[in-house]
């Protein structure tokens, strides 16, 4: 993975032509991060229904058909993964969504343009993963996705100690960099995870990769305890929620929001109208959390 210091850190410029610290330009407090806090202070259910596309998948409009009928079936904000060849963090059913979005010829340019959409409805979290943030330039690739109207960003594999260049880019795009935390996240790192939190922290429910779940571990309820202990912005449980009663027992147990993916490109993957098939189990999520 390349170091996040192999880009070029040129700095921000305010109106007098000189330099501006990132937080001057762009406090914790700005567009993406508060248009993420309505979505959650807004929430029509016990918890914020954030439901996961793949830009490109199972086609290019196909992944638009089903962001919209998110936005109609009472989704409170949407998470628009970004294709890529080595995608560590996700299992096999999203690790597949994004082969057949590369192989479908989709470009980050594409994932802009699908953004664009999404976001006339919902708030937009995008999930990439680092190097496509360093290949375009942190800078450049933060207010790309500010201007196609993105409210946040998650990066997976960018850990703690080397996301000062990148959480710049994004305070002074605008753009909340939302962190991740896990199960085995001691209580200091979480603190300090809490301390540099944009938007919401995005607590992942299990130690390994996205994938469809039998049941919530027992540790969620606790995890959620601490993280939210922690953090002075919404946590949202992701990776594992596979049913509405997961979505339900995730609310239960104390979380903000809940991420539902695999279980959703799962039934679009193979499906004629990708747009109809996820429609009634994205409302079943909804009844759940209601």
């Amino acid at each position: 993975m390349a170091e996040p210091d192999s880009v070029s850190e040129g700095a921000d410029l305010g109106r007098d032509g000189q330099p501006v610290a990132a937080t001057e330009v762009a406090p914790p407090g700005s567009a993406g991060a508060r248009r993420i806090a309505e979505a959650f202070a807004r929430r029509s259910g016990a918890a914020a229904l954030m439901p996961y596309l793949m830009a490109g998948f199972p086609t290019g409009e196909g992944a638009a058909d089903i962001g919209r009928v998110y936005a109609h079936e009472g989704a409170d904000l949407v998470e628009l993964g970004l294709p890529f060849s080595d995608p560590l963090a996700d299992g096999p059913v999203i690790h597949a969504a994004g082969t057949r979005a590369l192989a479908n010829g989709t470009t980050l340019e594409d994932a802009l343009a699908l953004c664009e959409g999404l976001a006339a409805d919902l708030p937009v979290v995008v999930m990439g993963y680092v190097n496509l943030v360093l290949a375009r330039g942190a800078q450049a690739f933060a207010r790309a996705f500010v201007d196609a109207g993105a409210s946040g960003l998650i990066v997976p594999d960018l850990p703690l100690e080397e996301s000062d260049e990148v959480l710049a880019a994004c305070d002074a795009a605008g753009l909340a960099l939302v962190p991740l935390v896990a199960p085995t996240s001691p209580p200091q790192r979480l603190e300090a995870i809490g301390r540099r939190a944009r938007g919401f922290v995005y607590a992942v429910s299990v130690v390994g990769t996205t994938g469809e779940r039998t049941g919530l571990a027992d540790h969620v309820g606790p995890l959620l305890e601490r993280v939210k202990a922690a953090s002075p912005v919404p946590v949202a449980l992701g990776f594992g929620i596979s049913t509405p009663d997961h979505a339900a027992a995730a609310a239960a147990a104390g979380a903000d929001g809940v991420v539902v993916a695999s279980r959703l490109m799962r039934e679009a993957a193979d499906a004629a109208d990708p747009g109809a098939a996820v429609a009634p189990l994205l409302r079943g999520f909804r009844q759940a959390l209601s």
